[in-house]
């Protein structure tokens, strides 16, 4: 026997309305179908048409299932309509619009079939109408499948609003007829929830056509174009921000465009449009926030103060333990909650800035404790940086500073990404804030702004506060006070601070949790670079080098990239110093290659590697290139407060004027030189190259006077300073005072061809004023060789004409040196017709050369030069051919013959 309701759905025999329906035109429940619910909606005159999602809606057409599917003003209704008003489509369009109540079977069918009989025609009345609204019977469903499949041309079904349907059952009835009814069915669901349907299933398959929120978001161009479909025209700048703040939100978009029809100053009104106070705050509180329950409501206030909200978090704002479910269906919905993965959510800045205003209006007060519970949270989960902002937020200083010493992360404020963040966060700190955090993060607070009186004073009260009445665990907080001592050490100019800081902070480090210390790479790495920048200051340079090489060989890390490029900076300046310009060059390099890789902004680089360049390019004569690194060494932020760039800048700007042979120039670039520095003590180094910059440009305005009063009592006894004295004595014609001078010193263990080259200059200068023109010859050839590995040109080009003559007179030495300048080149004879053709010498003679030369020229055998010189027989051997080779000889005694006939010997 049929069931009763089978009976009452069944159609009579002569194919009328059997006694138990409904008539057509009513519902189950009998109110009249409602007409209007089948209207396709109008499109605006101001809509856009946005071919790549037209596209995506038509290359569906061969699917079963289409869905649209995004939040309230996404503008998923008019992308469907315009759709289906414009494109061709292979049948009828049928429209029903969903209202509350559809979520009953029988209502919700009864409905389907009035459109599909008013729309798509010929709807067999066999088919039959449900008589109940909260049940159908599978046989009409079968029948109304039945029919579609039968059809020749498919029905398109949009069904809009469905998310209005969250009832299991008509969503499996629905799948059935789907299914049953191809190819005579296609359906479009337009929702702002994930309808209920085995969507697996059908992407499982690949019929189904997925439009979700992120296609439907605006692209910039698409927000100019409905901006100048309201009368609006912007900048692409402007669009652009306007899209990113509306995340593409159609509905917000044209909202706002609405209201900023009426101003006379577009661009400003949007620039200061308060969402919070307009038709989008209207939209979204009916749409989105009051139909939602109260416990909902309650958390979506409450979230509303996070950038991010996690399950646990939101919980914790709201003293429930229901955030996860809530999240969920909120994401679920479309409900302006979207996921970001690994359980967190984010709300829409037009949404979340809604939702503070009703939050300060519903529950007055209640942020700033909102705020200092969402701080404690994020700062027990490790996110500090998330935590800080928060705590700021609620006025919590205790425990903003307190969290932001004890995860030892004082160094932030030094360096890494958030390090302006964190500086601008400290910057509200007022005086009310007590106690050694407090302390410790305005004494690091002032030493990054080089502020070092303030710093240095609010370190000894943090200092004296833990001492008096400190945590009982304050490791982390006494670490950070050596640290930063570290710091002021290095700018007041004290390595003797620095390093018992240094040495401080190495003991306190043994008593932190090493996954701490392992968590904060850039501590290390800034106290290590600052330790070797103190040191430097001072001209310690071997120990100081030991402090820099461990900081550059840091961990990588974004929080390690300033340090890292700021201690290879200064190892290039050390090894400048030292004479060694290769190997300054290659650190140089290497540090402006590191800021590079780590995306560090010029702005936030010292300046010390572009510095050392602009020396590298003075010292091998090519001055636009030292004008150039001196340019953006002159533009790097330290070279306003770190008296080694601020220093260094003068001197070369000194040596460029020099160069262009302007000492006038060159004095007055040096006048400023000795206020540059914020040190308590000079650096004596500096203080010997500003010196000895000044006496040459004494020296080269005619004034040997003050060039010798330049250096007289203001430069450390060196090769430099005996250099720059003898070079006084040779200027005035005295050639054996000079000798003296440089006699009186030895060379520096370590030095390189920097420091090597000009003695060796002078000696040779020295040696022609004292007519001895084979000596001079020897050491302007070892000057020559030492200098051609570091193309160093400058020395020669500052040598004198004498430089000129003894080249014109043995122009065999200058073979092989075509590096050197071609004004001094240029004109002198070819060596190779210095002796009849015959090519005397390929290249100088090293030391050793020469001794093994000399003794062969006594006509010591192989084996007596050996033991003479404590060298091994091939040895000796070795530097023979190398002899014959350079002398163009095959022999020894032609060897020691042309050896002769150079002056060699």
């Amino acid at each position: 026997m049929p069931s009763r309701s089978a009976a009452r759905l069944a159609p009579s025999p002569n194919g009328q309305q059997s006694p138990g329906q409904p008539p057509q035109g009513v519902t189950p429940t009998g109110d009249p179908v409602l007409a209007a619910r089948f209207a396709v909606p109008s499109v605006p005159t101001t809509f856009v048409r946005r071919p790549r999602l037209v596209k995506l809606l038509s290359d569906g057409e061969g699917c079963p299932l289409i869905l649209v599917n995004g939040p309230a003003g996404a503008g998923k209704t008019l992308l469907v309509a315009d759709w289906t008003g414009s494109a061709a489509m292979p049948g009828p369009v049928v429209w029903l619009t969903l209202e509350r109540g559809d979520d009953m079977p029988g209502t919700f069918w009864a409905y389907v079939l009035a459109a599909l009989r008013r729309s798509a025609g010929s709807l067999p009345d066999g088919v039959g109408t449900p008589a109940r609204a909260d049940e159908v019977d599978p046989s009409l469903l079968a029948r109304l499948a039945a029919h579609l499949s039968n059809r020749d041309e498919p029905v398109l079904l949009v069904l809009d609003e469905f998310e209005r349907v969250a009832s299991t059952e008509i969503a499996s009835q629905l799948h059935f007829v789907l299914r049953h009814s191809a190819p005579g069915l296609r359906l479009v669901l337009i929702s702002r929830s994930e309808p209920l349907l085995p969507l697996h299933r059908y992407r499982a398959a690949g019929e189904i056509t997925d439009i979700r929120n992120g296609d439907l978001a605006f692209t910039p161009p698409e927000t100019a174009a409905l901006l100048s479909r309201h009368g609006l025209s912007l900048p692409a700048d402007d669009a652009r921000a306007l899209t990113e703040r509306t995340r593409g939100w159609a509905a917000g978009l044209r909202l706002t465009a609405l209201a900023t029809q009426g101003a006379a100053d577009p661009e400003g009104f949007l620039a200061e449009f308060e969402a919070s106070r307009s038709t989008v705050a209207d939209f979204l509180l009916a749409e989105v926030l009051d139909v939602q329950p109260a416990e909902t409501q309650d958390l979506l206030l409450r979230t509303s103060i996070l950038e991010q909200t996690h399950p646990d978090l939101a919980d914790a704002l709201t003293g429930r333990q229901d955030a996860d479910g809530i999240l969920a269906r909120l994401q679920h919905a479309n409900a302006f909650v979207e996921p970001i993965g690994h359980s967190w959510y984010r709300h829409h800045p037009l949404f979340a800035e809604i939702l503070r205003v009703q939050l300060r209006a519903r529950h007055p007060g209640l942020e700033p404790e909102l705020h200092r519970r969402a701080a404690r949270w994020l700062g027990e989960a490790g996110r500090l940086a998330d935590a800080l902002p928060h705590a700021v937020e609620g006025d919590d200083w205790a425990f903003a500073t307190t969290r932001f010493v004890d995860d030892l992360a004082i160094g932030r404020l030094f360096t890494g990404l958030d390090s302006n963040h964190f500086a601008e966060l400290f910057s509200g700190m007022g005086p009310e804030a007590a106690g050694p955090a407090a302390d410790i993060v305005r004494a690091a607070r002032d030493l990054a702004r080089n502020d070092t009186d303030n710093g240095l004073n609010h370190l000894q009260r943090a200092e004296e506060g833990l001492l008096d009445d400190g945590p009982a665990d304050a490791s982390a907080a006494r670490l950070s006070c050596a640290f930063l001592r570290v710091i002021a050490g290095r700018l007041i100019g004290s390595a003797d601070m620095a390093q018992t800081a240094a040495q401080a902070a190495e003991d306190l480090a043994r008593t932190i949790p090493e996954r701490l210390l392992g968590d904060h790479p850039e501590l290390t790495a800034l106290l290590q670079t600052d330790l070797g920048s103190a040191l430097l200051w001072e001209g310690r340079f071997e120990t100081a080098r030991t402090a820099l090489t461990a900081a550059a060989e840091a961990p990588d890390s974004p929080a390690t990239a300033f340090p890292r490029h700021e201690s290879l900076s200064r190892l290039a300046l050390i090894e400048l110093l030292r004479g060694w310009i290769g190997r300054a060059e290659a650190h140089a390099h290497r540090a402006l290659a590191e800021a590079e890789r780590c995306g560090l902004p010029p702005s936030s680089c010292t300046g010390v590697g572009q510095l050392v360049l602009a020396e590298v390019a003075v010292d091998r004569d090519d001055l636009p290139a030292a004008r150039t690194a001196l340019q953006c060494a002159a533009e790097s932020s330290a070279a306003r407060h770190d008296p080694i760039v601020a220093n260094g800048l003068v001197i070369v700007r000194s040596r460029l004027f020099l160069a262009a042979r302007d000492p006038e120039a060159a004095l007055t670039a040096l006048a400023d030189a000795g206020g540059l520095t914020s040190a308590s003590a000079p650096s004596p180094w500096v203080a010997d190259r500003v010196a000895l910059a000044a006496s040459a440009a004494h020296l080269a305005a005619g004034d040997p006077e003050a060039a010798v009063e330049a250096l007289e009592d203001r430069v450390s006894s060196g090769p430099e300073r005996a250099v720059g004295l003898a070079r006084v004595h040779l200027a005035s014609g005295d050639g054996e005072r000079a000798l003296e001078v440089l006699d009186s010193v030895h060379g520096e263990s370590g030095s390189g061809p920097g420091t090597a080259v000009p003695v060796l200059l002078a000696r040779s200068q020295a040696a022609v004023l004292l007519g001895d023109d084979a000596s001079a010859a020897r050491l302007l050839g070892r000057a020559l060789a030492t200098a051609r590995p570091e193309h160093l040109r400058r020395p020669f080009c500052d040598a004198g004409p004498w430089l000129r003559r003894l080249l014109r007179n043995r122009p065999v030495l200058a073979r092989a040196h075509d590096w050197l300048p071609a004004g001094l080149l240029a004109g002198l004879p070819r060596p190779d017709t210095v002796r009849d053709g015959a090519v005397l010498l390929v290249e100088p003679l090293s030391e050793r050369e020469r001794e093994v030369l000399d003794r062969a020229a006594q006509m010591m055998s192989t084996e007596e030069i050996a033991a003479d010189l404590h060298l091994s027989v091939n040895t000796v051997k070795t530097h023979l051919k190398s002899i014959n080779r350079k002398l163009s000889a095959t022999r020894r005694g032609e060897a020691v013959r042309r050896a002769k006939e150079l002056h060699l010997l």
